[in-house]
């Protein structure tokens, strides 16, 4: 049961990650270069890997729900970072 879930998290992730690639193949608006995959993969995937972590570790279904929340707002929050620059740090990137 746990490995099928592991692997359908893992699926979902990669096919998140085929939107852009599929993308760039029908406009030249998405400009994604290797080094975005990579960052974007490792987002995805650690953010994966950190909800299938909290899911097999807590038994409390309200502290699973609470932390895997906090895990995909701060996964939103950096990404939202990465792509325009909600907080104007150095690492924004419009």
């Amino acid at each position: 049961m746990k490995n099928k879930r592991l692997l359908l998290f893992f699926s979902v992730a990669a096919s998140l990650l085929l939107i852009p690639l599929i993308g760039m193949q029908f406009t030249s608006e998405i400009n994604w270069s290797i080094f975005d995959f990579i960052v974007m993969g490792t987002l995805l995937f650690g953010t994966v890997f950190i909800i299938e972590l909290i899911l097999r570790k807590s038994q409390n279904t309200k502290n699973r729900l609470l932390l895997s929340g906090l895990v995909v707002l701060l996964f939103l929050l950096f990404w939202a970072e990465l792509a325009v620059g909600i907080f104007d740090s150095s690492m924004a990137g419009s």
